[in-house]
């Protein structure tokens, strides 16, 4: 990864990726009909190649990075919020991770996804006991270049920061379609800084992560609080001051809260200082690996969508 020190040069550009997003919304969106010559599933795998393609081709990075899961349930955020994923949790591994509920044709398709991306010379990175949103915070954190962080998380909304141009490419309505994310596009769908939005999801919370937010504190809620008193400890300070504009309900609600929320804090705002491998993020113009991914190519029938992606490469400005 391009070092802190080194100077970017101006067409510089790095993408992120959050992989296990994007894989998953490629096998429910691609279908199951996409198989390999032996029959086995690979609707994740070239449905993620066309991604790459289309990203590659739109958006023009530099720079490329995989960023992954090593641990997609660490048990330091689960012992901050114990209902954090809980709910999915298909195996729980003395230990260890914790298995994901995912369905078996994926499950199968992922350590191919790793080959695929490795023979291309994509370059994947996660770390111990960390999720992909905190390499991709880390990664953020370190870049002296642009930074296009692609997800449907909408936790990494915190990391916009319009004076280092770095924006969320958000996935929601489809890679085709994305919604891109910057400090103004925050203030207009939340009406609040963007700097601010990891304190806002705090407050309001989020149930596909299992955070259960402040009892009776919705989106508007939490929104009117975060404007009035900027950060959680402008907010606890103004539950705590009788004196102050809050409403005597809503006052009580972040006061029965106060354990939760600087716990929930935690768990939300991304690590800015994962311990990360040294990594080449360059993109590379072919395939680094050429025997291993034309073999891959012809194991698992990746066929156009190898073929797309690697014109894709080819292709990028110099």
């Amino acid at each position: 990864m391009t070092d802190r020190a080194e100077a970017a040069a101006p067409s510089d550009r790095l993408m992120l990726l959050d992989t296990a997003s994007l894989y998953f919304r490629a096998f429910f969106g691609v279908p199951d009909s996409v198989r390999a010559p032996d029959g086995a599933p690979v609707n994740a795998v070239r449905g993620l190649l066309d991604f790459i393609t289309r990203l590659v081709s739109t958006h023009a990075p530099s720079h490329l990075v995989a960023c992954w899961d090593d641990d997609w349930r660490p048990e330091w955020r689960v012992k901050l919020i114990p209902t954090y994923k809980s709910h999915r949790v298909a195996e729980a591994v003395a230990k260890g991770p914790d298995v994901e509920e995912a369905p078996d044709a994926l499950e199968a398709q992922v350590p191919v996804i790793r080959e695929v991306l490795r023979a291309l010379g994509i370059a994947v990175v996660g770390a111990p006991a960390c999720e992909a949103d905190d390499v991709i915070g880390t990664l953020t954190a370190r870049a002296t270049m642009p930074v296009d962080v692609v997800t449907g998380d909408r936790d990494l909304f915190q990391l916009v920061d319009d004076a280092r141009s770095i924006q969320v490419l958000y996935t929601a309505r489809g890679v085709g379609n994305l919604d891109v994310v910057d400090e103004a596009w925050v203030e207009k769908k939340y009406s609040i800084p963007g700097r601010l939005y990891a304190t806002f999801a705090v407050l309001r919370g989020d149930p596909s992560d299992g955070l259960p937010g402040v009892p009776g504190v919705g989106d508007k809620t939490a929104a009117a609080l975060v404007r009035t008193y900027g950060d959680l400890e402008g907010i606890v300070a103004a539950a705590a001051d009788d004196s102050s504009a809050l409403a005597p309900g809503l006052r009580l609600k972040i006061r029965q809260a106060i354990d939760y929320l600087p716990a929930a804090r935690e768990v939300v705002i991304v690590s800015p200082d994962a311990e990360l491998p040294e990594v080449d993020a360059m993109l590379p113009r072919k395939p680094v690996d050429p025997g291993a991914w034309d073999q891959l190519v012809e194991r698992w029938g990746l066929g156009s969508s190898a073929e797309r992606v690697v014109a894709a490469l080819a292709a990028r400005p110099s």
